[in-house]
């Protein structure tokens, strides 16, 4: 049995947390992104209603519809993911067409060539 003083309103600000934290975004850019300070994102996420114009403009920054915000839920994520998973033909790490180490050993040996470079300059430069 339900208790009676339960909300039964849907909670925009909270939405918009999560789907902002989903998507790696921070509280700082989306605050930047709208133009206005972090304490007002912060208040916007704490808020159970946001005016519509805000809301359209927050869901422009997180790459989402104010439909999609308005019918956010943490159950709808996973069974997206569980459908696409699957209606998907094989195994995900399938779709990876580069092994991330390779590239971070990659990037490494660039930075080192770089400072290498560097290096060689400032002996020329102090003959």
């Amino acid at each position: 049995m339900e208790t009676p003083t339960k909300s039964n309103k849907v909670h925009i600000g909270r939405k918009i947390s999560r789907i902002r934290e989903i998507r790696g975004i921070k509280q700082d850019f989306l605050a930047i992104e709208l133009g206005v300070s972090q304490q007002t994102i912060s208040k916007i996420e704490q808020s159970e209603e946001v005016e519509e114009s805000t809301l359209e403009k927050i869901a422009n920054v997180l790459g989402v519809t104010v439909e999609g915000i308005k019918n956010f839920s943490e159950e709808s994520i996973f069974n997206y993911f569980n459908n696409f998973h699957d209606s998907s033909t094989g195994d995900f790490r399938q779709h990876c067409t580069f092994n991330p180490l390779d590239k971070v050993v990659e990037l490494y040996e660039r930075l080192l060539a770089s400072e290498r470079e560097k290096i060689e300059i400032l002996k020329n430069t102090n003959k």
